[in-house]
């Protein structure tokens, strides 16, 4: 295998842990609350924006890491509380024209702040350069993000699978009647649970921000990646969102190798393959 080939899968494998992290929010909110949010890829976006006016003030990125995710769980947490929670129990239609609405706003209220241009956010100074392993060279940042990424899916994972609040929402994944019979707050459960995955959402955004740049749109094409790596790996399932973010990733990275052009096209159609042959995704424990 020449060392292409291998960077290459070292890079989709980077970037698919960014989708882990995305969808890992994403099919929590769409397993368990059964809102199909249209303004998670908004939340990724503002987080990068706000890791910017962060680096620039401060001149420190690591203050992103701590101040951002605290800032979009809030904001998440206000729209859950503010508007989301009005419409439970409603047509599915109305949520999805209220968190597209809230995604068109946002974007537009980006593009009001900080103009339709393009940002640059430079990897931070303690990770530029390269690291050597056997003979292939892997930028520092890519291998930084790649291990915290590895890091915070398995800290993801140990919340949901062994803590009491984990269980909870993994109860109102499968039932959510159930839940409710417990005498359990689930208004409670449902802010908290839809902070958590604005909070992961805006964290994805700073991270891949010195990688793929800042833009106001990014926000847009990541949304559609995100449903289809959560289709892939089966919605409400944890382990499927992990499967999935790897599988985008790879076959992202991958079909650079041979046809750059397909690199948005193939996410696409390995999800109609898959949807054809498990027509619940690779993990999906509900329809």
């Amino acid at each position: 295998m020449s060392s292409l080939v291998i960077a290459q899968i070292f890079n989709g494998l980077v970037l698919g842990m960014i989708y882990v992290l995305l969808a890992m929010g994403l099919t929590i909110v769409w397993g368990m609350m059964d809102i199909i949010n249209f303004s998670h890829g908004l939340f990724y976006a503002l987080g990068a924006y706000l890791a910017y006016t962060i680096a620039t003030v401060t001149g420190n990125f690591w203050y992103c890491l701590l101040v951002v995710p605290v800032a979009t769980a809030v904001i998440g947490i206000l729209l859950e509380k503010g508007l989301l929670r009005h419409l439970y129990g409603e047509n599915i239609l109305y949520q999805i024209l209220m968190t597209y609405g809230v995604a068109i706003a946002g974007r537009e209220l980006i593009i009001m702040i900080y103009d339709p241009v393009g940002k640059r956010f430079d990897v931070p100074e303690l990770l530029v350069g390269v690291v050597s392993v056997a003979g292939i060279y892997f930028p520092i940042y890519r291998v930084f993000v790649f291990f915290l990424t590895a890091v915070l899916t398995i800290g993801m994972w140990f919340f949901i699978e062994k803590t009491k609040y984990g269980s909870i929402i993994r109860a109102g994944t499968e039932n959510l009647e159930m839940v409710n019979c417990l005498g359990i707050n689930i208004s409670r459960v449902f802010m908290l649970t839809f902070g958590l995955a604005m909070a992961v959402a805006g964290l994805s955004g700073v991270l891949a921000a010195p990688m793929r740049g800042i833009e106001p749109f990014m926000g847009d094409l990541i949304l559609g990646i995100c449903f289809a790596t959560v289709i892939i790996g089966g919605m409400g399932s944890f382990m499927g969102a992990i499967i999935g973010g790897l599988i985008v990733g790879l076959s992202q990275s991958l079909i650079t190798l041979i046809l750059p052009s397909a690199s948005i096209i193939i996410i696409f159609f390995v999800m109609a393959t898959i949807i054809l042959i498990k027509p619940r995704g690779l993990m999906g424990i509900r329809d």
